[in-house]
């Protein structure tokens, strides 16, 4: 893939980990006690993808996207497991992004995004989201399979 695709599924990244930054600050505000250290370390672990991120950006020549003020939740959180629900939604959207750059990255580049996207699946199972085989790829939610669609009547 060419530098400039390389950068911008890096952008896309650092869009995704600012906003799961957000996130993990409104699903710390509401997680019960008992989760609240996992909440922490998610948070942590995703402001140093960010930061990292940013680097990456600018050894590429570009200009790290800024964080936005705030970000729209995909639904209400008024409790713990809601909270929960919402830590799930983010790694997940967060696994789908860094499968975009492993697609468009090579070499440490590359172990890097599918390092990412794996502690970004493993989160998503441990906050109560499915496991998928292949976790962030779209396509599979996009497009029906075979098995499930009837085949055909050549008689019709």
């Amino acid at each position: 893939m060419s530098e400039n695709g390389l950068l911008a599924a890096v952008q896309a990244a650092l869009r995704a980990e600012h906003a799961a930054v957000y996130g993990y600050g409104v699903v710390g505000g509401r997680i019960g006690e008992d989760r609240r250290g996992r909440a922490r370390d998610a948070y942590d672990a995703h402001r140093a993808r960010r930061d990292e991120l940013r680097r990456t950006v600018r050894d590429l020549g570009g200009n790290p996207e800024e964080s936005a003020g705030a970000y729209a939740l995909p639904f209400p959180v008024p409790d713990a497991s809601a909270a929960a629900r919402l830590a799930a939604d983010i790694e997940s959207r967060v696994a789908g992004v860094y499968s975009d750059l492993v697609r468009a990255a090579s070499g440490e580049r590359r172990r890097g995004a599918a390092d990412a996207l794996r502690e970004a699946a493993v989160r998503a199972v441990r906050w109560g989201g499915g496991s998928v085989a292949f976790p962030g790829l779209s396509e599979r939610a996009a497009a029906p399979s075979a098995a499930s669609s009837p085949p055909e009547d050549p008689s019709t």
